[in-house]
């Protein structure tokens, strides 16, 4: 076996670690608390004077009888594996490896796992900044893309926290949810943080539509909401901080209350019936939307939404300019560093975080949204780290990448039913014609980035004829193989991004 050092943690007369068993990690419980695990039951050959001796270890060297206790003896251990319910049970023992929410802190940072393997990484890379990391982040797209649960989600994070003795908080975000058995579904399972995505409830006809039409539709709503609306915003200045004000002028107003008004009323609803009586950390998401937010809409929205009771921990505008999966911003830097410092301003003005969505490789505009906001923000991250699963087995395993990047670039066009991503693809090298040893090059090609970035679902629920994976078991044997060399391409890259936004 090969020990987690850090994970040597006892409680009462018991004594816990994780290892590795070459088929994979385990948990290894000594004692009493044995008995709340499932798992295989190991009968010791007597007193345990030292971990080479018991366990045939040789890489490892430590004080047993500060870990253990002088003279303890453990007639058995059990082998534990990883699972959802072992998961549960260590929960209950060890209170810091329940996800907590992140009120108080200033930075949190979503980095979405979707394969469950990258926790550990992200832990060593935060564990001494004043970072909050968000490491269960998933949405229900994400979740049905590669046949994962939010039970699988949150016991991952809780097996890497377990592992890696992190004390300091995480979290668990039900990211982008629509609904309210979605979001009681996550609740339930554990979130401590709930995304609720309004798109559904956003009506972008109104934000091109004809003034007359608008004019006509906004007249047609009851005269007391109207009424009570233009007694609030119209013809007053709202100063935000520094020398902006926000200001409604009244047709562009009806406009923005058409488009935003069922979206708030949305978010008020789910607020007051699952997240009002709880501790749960609640964004307001209307970026995944065509209509870029102004600041007099994001305005709108804050104010309705605090008014009306709601506590935001952040809130998600839809900023100019284009946030594609896994490659850098789009658009002109300076116009998105004018419109964000609005943004940032009217989230200060109200006491929430601003939060950025496919933040993954945003780099332009990082440095921005450090300094505008103040060092307060949430930035959610996620393709990201499956790119980087990707980097490694194209450097290690060449072959498996190849099988990989060529089902990809076939099965791009059902991807693109789920995503949106430049479409031209003309650009990316035959790889054919490509060496092993530059396999990783197309980990920095954007089209390529993105291409492989979205078919993550497919790939990880492909069949053979027969029904077994076609590259799921040989992706994670390749990670689990190679996992030094992944959680410093995560530490490397995720630090890339903290260096940035100013956190390094």
């Amino acid at each position: 076996m090969n020990i987690s050092p850090a994970s040597i943690q006892t409680r009462g007369d018991s004594v816990f670690l994780i290892a590795d068993t070459g088929a994979g990690s385990a948990l290894v419980v000594f004692g009493p608390d044995m008995e709340l695990f499932e798992g295989e039951r190991i009968t010791l050959p007597g007193k345990l004077n030292s971990m080479e001796e018991t366990l045939g270890i040789t890489n490892f060297r430590f004080d047993s009888s500060a870990a253990f206790g002088a003279g303890r003896e453990f007639s058995a251990c059990k082998i534990c594996p990883l699972t959802v319910e072992n998961s549960k049970v260590i929960r209950s023992l060890f209170d810091y490896t329940n996800p907590k929410p992140h009120k108080g802190h200033h930075i949190t940072i979503g980095l979405g796992d979707r394969l469950g393997l990258a926790s550990a990484g992200h832990i060593r890379l935060v564990r001494g900044f004043d970072v909050f990391p968000v490491l269960a982040q998933q949405s229900m797209r994400e979740l049905n893309l590669t046949g994962r649960t939010y039970d699988d989600v949150i016991a991952a994070a809780v097996w890497a926290v377990f592992r890696e003795n992190y004390t300091k908080g995480y979290g668990a975000d039900g990211d982008h949810l629509k609904t309210s058995g979605e979001v009681k579904h996550a609740l339930d399972c554990g979130c401590t943080m709930i995304t609720l995505d309004c798109s559904e409830h956003i009506r972008n006809d109104y934000a091109s539509e004809r003034q007359s039409a608008v004019d006509a539709s906004y007249t047609a709503l009851p005269s007391e909401l109207t009424s009570s609306y233009e007694a609030t915003y119209l013809g007053k200045a709202f100063p935000i901080g520094g020398d902006i004000e926000i200001m409604f002028e009244d047709s562009e107003f009806r406009r923005i209350v058409l488009v935003y008004r069922a979206a708030v009323d949305h978010a008020v609803s789910i607020f007051e019936e699952l997240i009002k009586q709880t501790q749960t950390d609640f964004e307001v998401s209307i970026d995944e939307t065509l209509s870029v937010t102004t600041p007099q809409a994001h305005f709108f929205v804050a104010n309705e939404l605090i008014r009306r009771g709601v506590v935001c921990a952040s809130i998600a505008p839809r900023f100019i300019g284009e946030f594609q999966k896994g490659i850098d911003y789009i658009g002109e830097v300076s116009e998105f560093e004018r419109a964000f410092d609005a943004h940032a301003k009217i989230a200060a003005h109200f006491g929430y975080k601003v939060s950025v969505h496919s933040g993954s490789d945003k780099f332009s505009i990082f440095p921005a949204v450090g300094r505008l906001t103040g060092g307060r923000f949430h930035i959610k991250t996620a393709g990201t780290n499956w790119l980087e699963a990707l980097r490694v087995i194209a450097a290690k395993e060449p072959k498996l990448y190849r099988e990989i990047h060529t089902f990809a670039l076939e099965n791009l066009p059902e991807a693109r039913k789920y995503y949106t991503i430049t479409d031209d693809i003309s650009d990316i090298a035959d790889i054919e014609s490509v060496s092993d040893a530059a396999l990783p090059d197309y980990l920095n090609h954007n089209s390529a980035r993105q291409a492989l970035h979205i078919t993550y679902g497919l790939i990880l629920q492909a069949k053979t004829p027969d029904g077994s994976p076609l590259f799921r078991s040989r992706i994670y044997s390749a990670l689990h193989k190679h996992e030094a060399e992944y959680f410093t391409a995560l530490e490397q890259h995720i630090g890339k991004h903290l260096g940035a936004l100013g956190v390094l």
